[in-house]
């Protein structure tokens, strides 16, 4: 996948987006500053594992990490793990750090933390390559479920 696949994905919607480039970043606090958002603009697309062959994507804001209990609880499971880069990579068509469910190879099922608002970044299909656009128009072309799923991250 790449990003001219994200901008086509994005096309098909109809939602106003603009395509960011950027150095590639070693962090998400380095993407921010490169970008010129604040890291809560950042939001990280994380694929959870929910069973054999069962997968979601999770819109998790860059100053905030999963609450695995509170997602548990959302989905009714007891149970949910992170695939390694290279299952991500097969389940998406994307890398790690470039993820995002616009485009991915299959269309899995997104839940987006509810602190997911505003004017937000997220992966664009390539490293150095972010998509800003309006987290309520990502959120409603989507279809994604919002809910509390995630907690502060830990000072680093």
């Amino acid at each position: 996948m790449s990003t001219e696949t994200v901008v086509a994905a994005l096309d098909a919607t109809g939602i106003p987006y603009e395509l960011t480039q950027h150095a590639r970043a070693r962090s998400l606090v380095e993407a921010a500053e490169l970008q010129g958002v604040e890291p809560s603009r950042i939001v990280k697309t994380l694929v959870v594992r929910r069973g054999e062959d069962d997968y979601l994507f999770v819109l998790v804001p860059g100053d905030r990490t999963i609450s695995w209990p509170k997602l548990r609880a959302l989905l009714g499971v007891s149970r949910l793990s992170m695939p390694d880069a290279a299952v991500a990579k097969d389940v998406t068509g994307y890398e790690r750090g470039t993820i995002t469910p616009f485009g991915a190879s299959r269309s899995w099922p997104v839940v987006a933390d509810e602190r997911v608002q505003g004017t937000i970044s997220l992966g664009g299909g390539a490293h150095g390559v972010g998509v800003r656009l309006a987290a309520d128009d990502a959120v409603r072309v989507l279809g994604a479920t919002v809910a509390d799923v995630t907690d502060e991250a830990p000072a680093t």
